[in-house]
């Protein structure tokens, strides 16, 4: 966990959205707890009071984070979001040889609610999830595959189970990977959001950002 604060990293700036990095380890939004309020979203409108939060990443997961600037922003924001015009792309490393070089797990997912916050794959009340993913290499000491992954669907956790339930949980996941990943702190989980793409919600421009994963 982050436990304090630096200046965001901006990728991106102008009069009605930012993207902004958030690292490994920081809330996204407040929490609960004696660090609750140290989040991203907090050190963001410390510097542009007006930013509001349209989309959130896991505390594990590092890489780009959208935030309009100002309420009809954010409406046209978050209906992109809604309607699946918003593109996001994340690079994972995770354990064993992926040998199928692309794919997509279609997999329903919803709440373990006995284990919250964990999620689960229910075929029979789960809501539709879609991923696709290609691999970018074979670490064949280390037993461990690179992979580019699209979210289709946004659910909660959703690359984290869907790769757990092919067998291939995501390196460092507390939650979903191994006992070891569990008790290997600080290492951190390798998921990276890498790149964005939305409309702009002022002129509606398709507007790219792209992140150099830190591993």
């Amino acid at each position: 966990m982050v436990t304090t604060a630096e200046p965001p990293d901006i990728h991106h700036l102008d009069a009605a959205c930012l993207v902004t990095v958030k690292p490994a380890g920081l809330l996204a939004v407040p929490g609960l707890g004696e660090h609750g309020a140290l989040c991203l979203s907090a050190q963001v409108q410390a510097l542009y009071p007006d930013a509001l939060v349209v989309h959130r990443l896991d505390m594990a997961t590092s890489g780009l984070m959208l935030f309009a600037r100002g309420a009809e922003a954010q409406r046209h924001l978050s209906a992109a979001f809604a309607n699946r015009e918003v593109h996001k792309c994340y690079i994972a490393v995770v354990h064993g040889h992926v040998e199928q070089a692309d794919g997509a797990i279609d997999l329903p997912l919803m709440a373990d609610w006995p284990n919250r916050p964990l999620q689960k794959v229910d075929r029979a009340h789960g809501k539709p999830s879609l991923t696709r993913y290609r691999v970018l290499g074979i670490d064949a000491a280390a037993k461990t595959t690179r992979l580019e992954l699209e979210p289709v669907t946004g659910r909660a956790h959703q690359l984290r189970v869907h790769l757990l339930a092919i067998g291939h949980p995501i390196v460092g996941d507390a939650l979903y990977g191994p006992p070891a990943d569990a008790l290997a702190a600080p290492r951190r989980m390798l998921l990276h959001a890498t790149r964005l793409v939305f409309p702009h919600p002022v002129t509606g421009t398709l507007t790219e950002v792209r992140s150099t994963p830190p591993f």
